[in-house]
């Protein structure tokens, strides 16, 4: 499980039903390599998997960046989705993951880390953080999750402005656009996020799965409502009564016994 593996580039730790990802590259701005992408990606896959955590933090090592955007040495030299870092392993996960993620900025969230705390299904972030995306000036973009997001929380005008002229945000301007949820002082930040995670974990975690993936189905497409499908109703159905009917009359080659359900 994600608790017990080893990461070269993440750190993961549980704190009761708490699950804390740490970009672990303090001294390159926590920027993610191809290895951060696929590490953070196998990892929430691992939390997808098991039943111990209700929440996911993700944050960034350090006390000065959450993460400034990617690196791109290692890739193949190609054109096609090789020669891109495979950030969408990892926003895709997050999409995926039936359980509220919380991105705990910590200082600079720039570039494809601007985008990962968008993606986030909440931010809170310490009074210094600062909010940027860049792509634009430094050869680079994100045309998917880090503008048709980004528009839901500030609008089609602002965030087209934000792409456009990649100005600087405060805390406090991002909490006025609608674009992060809390700000708290520098030194209350990590406590601060741990009674958010603690009190969103409370709530009814199947409810909690039901709404996030009705939100991610409205951009997924049949991949969402697949996922709210497979994921949330299927084990429902695989344990009632008509469906154990069903397989036993099945195995046991017999017709089954359908006049008591449907009612």
């Amino acid at each position: 499980m994600a608790s017990q593996r080893q990461f070269e580039t993440i750190l993961y730790r549980e704190e009761g039903p708490v699950g804390i990802l740490t970009i672990n590259r303090p001294h390159d701005g926590n920027m993610f390599t191809p290895t951060t992408c696929l590490e953070i990606r196998d990892c929430i896959e691992d939390i997808r998997r098991e039943t111990r955590t209700r929440v996911l933090v993700i944050t960034g090592a350090g006390d000065k960046f959450f993460c400034i955007g990617g690196r791109k040495e290692g890739l193949a030299d190609t054109r096609l989705y090789p020669g891109a870092p495979p950030t969408l392993e990892m926003y895709d996960a997050i999409e995926r993951l039936q359980k509220p993620v919380i991105a705990s900025v910590n200082g600079f969230a720039v570039g494809g880390g601007h985008v990962l705390h968008v993606v986030c299904d909440l931010t809170i972030a310490k009074e210094s953080a600062t909010f940027r995306q860049v792509g634009p000036m430094v050869g680079s973009f994100d045309a998917g999750y880090g503008t048709w997001y980004l528009e839901d929380l500030v609008g089609k005008k602002k965030a087209k402005e934000i792409w456009f002229r990649n100005e600087k945000l405060t805390a406090q301007e991002a909490l006025r656009l609608g674009l992060i949820n809390k700000v708290v002082p520098d030194a209350e930040l990590e406590k601060a996020t741990m009674e958010m995670a603690l009190e969103i974990a409370q709530r009814g975690a199947f409810a909690l799965a039901g709404v996030k993936a009705a939100f991610a189905a409205r951009h997924q497409g049949v991949g969402g409502l697949a996922r709210l499908s497979h994921d949330l109703l299927l084990p429902q159905y695989y344990a009632s009564e008509e469906a154990h009917e069903l397989a036993d009359a099945f195995a046991n080659r017999r017709q089954p016994d359908t006049s008591k359900f449907g009612h």
